[in-house]
């Protein structure tokens, strides 16, 4: 478990390098440390597992393919890493697949942006184990 003297390591997924770098400088508290950021599926897969972060943010797209292929193939390799999903593909559809698949959260970008912090933090504590 975290503890306030341990920073959250958190891994960036989004295609975006405009988002990334936002989320990175919004979780980049004392409280946070950016282990690791990647734009496809598989340098995604990669360095979350190479990394071992606490938490993923995760796009619903990404370059070549979707968040989702990360979310299974990570969850079924190592389940203690907990996903928030921060997308602007925010249909119901894509959340409850998402949420079903193992994610803590899901947040649209567009309406949802200022509780990501909020929800990172709170992230690893929400996992089902």
């Amino acid at each position: 478990m975290a503890h306030s003297t341990t920073p959250l390591k958190v891994f960036l997924a989004d295609d975006s390098e405009l988002i990334r770098a936002r989320v990175a400088a919004m979780l980049g508290a004392p409280a946070m440390d950016i282990v690791g950021q990647a734009q496809t599926p598989r340098a995604c897969i990669d360095g979350i597992l190479a990394t071992q972060p606490d938490v993923v943010v995760l796009d619903v797209q990404l370059e070549g393919g979707m968040g989702l292929d990360v979310l299974k193939a990570v969850r079924s390799a190592d389940p203690g890493i907990a996903f928030v999903v921060f997308s602007n593909n925010s249909a119901p559809a894509y959340r409850k697949r998402y949420l079903a698949q193992g994610a803590v959260r899901f947040l649209d970008k567009t309406t949802e942006f200022d509780q990501l912090v909020q929800a990172v933090a709170a992230a690893p504590g929400q996992l089902a184990h």
